[in-house]
């Protein structure tokens, strides 16, 4: 009962004192199983985490499913499939030469043929060994596990859907903007208590929905480059000072590269924790970091342990240094390990 008050605090307004951040499963235990399974977000969710996040892209249809990216290649066993041979192609997704298959290509119905597969084998072979077991998931399926598990565990288990190419969709007559809304009205997850945090990289699309909903906003900022749809601003300037206080007026959340809050030097080490943190609490941000994995390749030097990249490090150490640098909340592929460290720091 007190993590669910906890939950819903953080989610309208902020972190409250010696609260311990949320943990977002970034595309469900998808260190552990292949991203956005019902299987990686079944197990995120026994492992403690307090948001489940599923990516959106459209079908041809104009349905909202759940892919890290709307090329599908890399994720499902498309290419195994004879019949849509014909369908790869290739294409230019924000200034972005890529070829495969691409969601906007097929229907719910096809794409519910496919199954998953882990993105990362290389690194993650024990999450590959349940490939090819699971479908495609909608929106309103990765919203039914969340409901579903809140019912069964007494926990308020919130979603955190990522608008994906939005400008992209918008420009081949799939605009997600209207779709978004209505299916969100439909959930009655529009409110600004309801369990969801609704992210983008875009900026646009964040101010239209903040004129329409009061359901909370997370604006997340790579490390580099800028916002697709505003080619004049960069990343850079939207977390100074004024840039955080002009996000603020559509945003409740701002959601930076993890490299923006405990910086690396040219060997890889953490340097000094930047003012990020305090810069957007200032300006009445809430600030979620991503994305923590357990594999030396994602972890600053000081923290790997072992030879391979694949090698896991210490990531205890790594999402303690997040909460002492005072996040709201982390997104990790690993919430269970996520979890556990906080609870032992």
């Amino acid at each position: 009962m007190i993590r669910c008050i906890l939950i819903a605090v953080v989610l309208l307004m902020g972190t409250p004192a010696l609260a311990q951040p949320l943990i977002i499963a970034h595309r469900g235990a998808s260190g552990e199983r292949p991203e956005h399974t019902r299987a990686a977000y079944d197990l995120a969710i026994e492992q403690g985490a307090d948001v489940i996040e599923p990516d959106l892209v459209l079908t041809r249809d104009g349905v909202f499913v759940d892919r890290h990216e709307n090329e599908i290649g890399g994720t499902t066993d498309v290419e195994r499939h004879p019949e849509f041979a014909a369908r790869k192609t290739t294409k230019i997704i924000d200034g972005v030469q890529t070829t495969g298959w691409f969601t906007e290509d097929f229907t719910l119905a096809e794409l519910k043929t496919l199954r998953a597969k882990e993105r990362l084998p290389a690194f993650r072979p024990s999450s590959a060994a349940f490939d090819g077991q699971e479908p495609i998931l909608t929106l309103d399926e990765v919203v039914a596990i969340a409901r579903a598990a809140s019912a069964r565990t007494g926990r308020t288990i919130a979603v955190a859907p990522e608008l994906k190419h939005p400008t992209y969709f918008a420009g081949i007559d799939l605009p997600m903007e209207d779709a978004f809304v209505a299916e969100l009205e439909r959930l009655d997850l529009t409110g600004a208590d309801a369990p969801i945090i609704i992210q983008c990289f875009e900026v646009g699309p964040l101010e239209r929905l903040a004129g329409r909903i009061k359901a909370p906003l997370a604006q997340l900022v790579a490390g580099a480059g800028g916002p697709a749809d505003r080619p004049g601003l960069t990343y850079a300037e939207m977390i100074t000072p004024e840039g955080l206080k002009t996000m603020a007026a559509y945003a409740a959340w701002v959601a930076p590269e993890m490299t923006l809050v405990l910086p690396r030097d040219a060997q890889g080490r953490t340097t000094a924790t930047s003012s990020l943190v305090a810069d957007a609490h200032a300006a009445g941000l809430k600030v979620v970091v991503w994305t923590l994995r357990a594999e030396n390749a994602f972890l600053p030097a000081e923290l790997r342990r072992g030879e391979g990249l694949a090698d896991h490090g210490a990531m205890a150490a790594y999402a303690a240094a997040f909460a002492e640098a005072g996040v709201d909340a982390l997104f990790s592929d690993f919430p269970g390990l996520a979890r556990e460290n906080l609870s032992n720091h």
